[in-house]
């Protein structure tokens, strides 16, 4: 198993009247190596809590994620980034690229920081900008492309490390219909590939491109839906059928 989640709780306490409020109640799942999960859920029903957890960004107030085997709680505060360097490639909605660097230095902005030398980092680089259509792009800076292009570089950044894990937080947030199609075209290929992706978004199109959908309400997994045979359409139709449940407050069969 690449991911295990086992009974997650975080209560945060407000930093004015020391109220707590629970995002994370009892959250356990597990994701196999070359699966492709979306998570789901209303605002407020966890989803960013959780994934800043599975990103080693924030701990829990009890329970505990493996990756590979390797509990995250057990790595030091000191090695965290260079665990989360090594094992986790992270997409975002709003790109997180530097603007002072060329899409180029962008991509190889977490080779350069686990030591890597140049001419290694130049032979990761061309068969995946290559492969995502953005060689002629290589030299260019952030401010000068379309979204569609940044989120392209991001994901070339999240996976020359060859990581075990993409975190992909609301990925077409920021795109517009074709860019999106076309991101989600990107991953369904990667996923082929035997990369594992886990997604957390608002968007019934994005999540009708995973294999399996992850529902989170009042800070628990409440219901989960698998692929299987159907088509992107038919899922898109039982993840709408599902969120209205969810909306509704009623039980999901």
């Amino acid at each position: 198993m690449l991911l295990e989640v086992k009974n997650l709780k975080k209560i945060y306490t407000t930093r004015f009247g020391g109220n707590q409020v629970q995002a994370l109640s009892n959250v356990s799942f597990s994701v196999e190596e070359g699966e492709y999960v979306a998570i789901m859920g209303e605002s407020g029903s966890g989803k960013t809590t959780l994934l800043n957890i599975l990103a080693s960004l924030d701990r829990p107030t009890s329970g505990d994620v493996l990756l590979s085997g390797v509990s995250l709680l057990s790595i030091s505060e000191k090695e965290i980034s260079a665990f989360r360097r090594d094992n986790l490639g992270f997409v975002f909605q709003d790109f997180n690229l530097l603007d002072t660097f060329s899409v180029r230095d962008n991509i190889f902005l977490p080779l350069v920081l686990a030591g890597c030398r140049y001419e290694e980092m130049e032979a990761r680089l061309n068969p995946i900008a290559k492969r995502l259509g953005i060689p002629e792009l290589l030299a260019k800076f952030p401010y000068e492309i379309s979204g569609g292009q940044k989120q392209r570089t991001a994901v070339a950044r999240a996976i020359i490390t060859k990581p075990q894990l993409i975190l992909a937080d609301e990925p077409t947030g920021a795109l517009d219909s074709r860019a999106t199609e076309s991101l989600l075209g990107l991953f369904g290929e990667l996923n082929a590939d035997g990369q594992t992706i886990l997604m957390v978004t608002h968007s019934v199109k994005a999540a009708s491109h995973a294999g399996r959908v992850l529902f989170l309400r009042d800070g628990e997994v409440f219901h989960q839906l698998y692929k299987g045979a159907m088509t992107v359409e038919e899922m898109f139709a039982r993840i709408s059928d599902t969120l209205t449940v969810l909306a509704a407050g009623g039980e999901n069969g």
